[in-house]
């Protein structure tokens, strides 16, 4: 489908999925986040999908949200109309619950510029692999507004209070290199290297191992703030108990012991 803003491609285990907007640098229109989510569950359905991809087409990952789908005509009820509360909490939001709930782990493949809530997409995804090109920008001081879709958590969450502070409030451009220093990403491409391409081989490392596994990884790490140790403890003991019960868990164990390669199903 030629007209489709999101596209969606399989490959062994791994979903690549690809905003397809280049000539708006992908911004997100609402029809943009309802096919981003038809996209997840088309990944949650298919079970031999373990591992997940999210990059944009052309030049840009994300711009953020697409101003010209607010409506600022002159006349009355222009604060009612121009409120961007809605979109927020009827798409960005959602989006970003679905992200940190699926099944499987995610990737951000940023190929150029992350601005805005195309920051808070690249943030949200449990690892990010960016070109040596691309940058990142928070840029809602720059028109009155704070960062959304998560991006407030994820920056306190990844740079810690000054850098945070610093980023949202000045609004400058960050570098690749910088984002990476500072850990908001996991990696940057070298360059003359297809940050797709990069993403591509650590999805397929994480869609061959114990997907069940990652995926409560992932949920104790971003809880971990939010409870003192001896709950954590707590959770930790229980996700093992959880996890001990799963095939992953059997197969691991009785592959060191015969000393070879694990077969993990994601089960």
């Amino acid at each position: 489908m030629t007209d489709a803003v999101v596209l969606y491609a399989e490959v062994g285990g791994v979903a690549t999925v690809t905003l397809n907007r280049p000539q708006a640098l992908n911004s997100f229109t609402r029809q943009m986040h309802k096919e981003l989510w038809a996209a997840f569950d088309k990944a949650e359905a298919n079970p031999a999908v373990r591992a997940m991809i999210i990059t944009g087409a052309g030049r840009g990952f994300c711009a953020g949200a697409d101003l010209s789908e607010f409506d600022f005509e002159a006349g009355p009820d222009l604060i009612e109309r121009a409120n961007p509360a809605p979109v927020i909490d009827q798409a960005f939001n959602p989006t970003a619950r679905r992200l940190q709930a699926l099944r499987m782990p995610t990737i951000a493949a940023v190929n150029g510029v992350a601005a805005g809530a195309g920051a808070s997409l690249a943030m949200s995804c449990d690892l990010a692999v960016a070109a040596h090109n691309a940058s990142f920008i928070q840029a809602f001081s720059k028109i009155g507004l704070v960062p959304d879709a998560g991006g407030t958590w994820f920056l306190i969450k990844k740079l810690g209070l000054a850098r945070a502070m610093g980023a949202a409030m000045l609004g400058d451009k960050l570098s690749a290199s910088d984002a990476k220093a500072w850990g908001m990403i996991w990696d940057v491409a070298p360059e003359g290297e297809d940050c797709v391409a990069a993403a591509m081989k650590l999805a397929q490392r994480l869609a061959v191992m114990p997907t069940r596994a990652l995926v409560a990884t992932r949920k104790l790490l971003r809880e971990a703030a939010s409870r003192d140790l001896d709950a954590q403890l707590d959770a930790e003991r229980d996700t093992q108990s959880a996890l001990g019960r799963t095939h992953d868990y059997i197969e691991g164990v009785t592959a060191f012991l015969q000393k070879r390669p694990a077969n993990f199903k994601g089960e």
